[in-house]
């Protein structure tokens, strides 16, 4: 069953320079239970097409132009303001990168999660205090009830992303969304915070959107895996599939750049050459072509659309879909 289903997402940013189309028609559907991944460069839009379904882009200069967020028999894009307070949280939650940006640093751990809890739940200051209580367990903190009263600068960074999940899964959400949520950690404590990611969902069966630059980390943790860059969607599959058999030249990019356990030094490290496009009136074709070293002439003038190269498999390349 499936519990998102995203089709045609543009969003658009309007600048001195232009328009920056920092999405431009993302689609994808999200199953019940489902962990889906999205990877790719820093600026490929992955963070921004989350923002852009919970409506968090500030307008202006942003403006989501197109598309439509289908989440429990509605559209999120049609909805009054209002009406999305009431899904953030309590449909759709989002974790962010950040939990010392994130969080206010002038109140207790116990009062921001309580706010949700009494914002969504309707508990009253002693049923927030021991729900608060149940979810600093839940996500791993010892001895809850001593940290109730901390303020963020008290708690680690690997606490403090702890209480940014708990506050996240306070409403018992249907989808929760994690925006690179292990970048600021160390690598003991990212490990640390994707298992439980994974005993969480076990446990409550939520649906998890999680994104990432990080391969590394995204293997061992999603079911499907979404390739975005320069704010289009250029590979998704199965995630078994997409690490064994990538089909993009720059998902194999990605892939080349991350150290294996198999490779026994065989095979040094490469990076992928020259930059991410300016997506400043991004011009007709491929946006990948400068960086491509299997580019063909159509690259150049007409852009590619995800097209199916297997079962759950689709890429947008003219060059793979050719020897298809």
């Amino acid at each position: 069953m499936t519990v998102l289903e995203v089709n045609g997402l543009k969003t658009q940013f309007r600048t001195r320079e232009g328009v920056v189309k920092a999405v431009d028609d993302v689609s994808f559907k999200l199953a019940e239970g489902e962990t889906l991944g999205i990877v790719g460069e820093s600026g490929s839009g992955k963070s921004c097409t989350m923002l852009s379904i919970m409506r968090l882009i500030q307008q202006p200069p942003g403006e989501i132009v197109a598309g439509e967020a289908l989440f429990a028999g509605r559209d999120l894009m049609e909805l009054s303001d209002r009406e999305m307070r009431a899904v953030r949280g309590n449909g759709i939650s989002m974790i962010f990168q950040d939990p010392m940006t994130s969080l206010n640093p002038l109140l207790t751990v116990s009062t921001q999660i309580g706010e949700v809890l009494r914002l969504h739940m309707h508990m009253d200051k002693h049923q927030s205090r021991q729900r608060t209580i149940e979810l600093l367990g839940l996500v791993g903190i010892s001895e809850p009830e001593s940290r109730l009263d901390n303020y963020p600068h008290q708690l680690s960074g690997g606490m403090r992303q702890r209480v940014m999940i708990a506050i996240g899964l306070a409403c018992n959400p249907d989808v929760l969304i994690a925006d690179e949520p292990t970048t600021a950690l160390d690598v003991t404590i990212q490990a640390q915070i994707v298992d439980l990611i994974k005993r969480l969902q076990a446990d409550i069966g939520m649906s998890i959107i999680w994104i990432s630059h990080d391969l590394g980390v995204v293997a061992g943790l999603v079911d499907r895996v979404m390739v975005m860059y320069a704010g289009h969607v250029v590979e998704e599959a199965a995630v078994d599939q997409l690490y064994y058999e990538p089909k993009h030249p720059y998902t194999i990019g990605l892939l080349e750049c991350l150290p294996r356990i198999d490779n026994a030094g065989e095979k040094k490290l490469t990076a992928i050459e020259g930059l991410p496009p300016m997506m400043i009136d991004s011009p007709a074709g491929c946006p990948f072509r400068t960086r491509c070293t299997r580019a063909v002439e159509k690259c150049s003038r007409e852009l590619p659309v995800l097209q199916a190269v297997g079962p759950g498999h689709r890429v947008a390349c003219w060059e793979v879909q050719h020897h298809e």
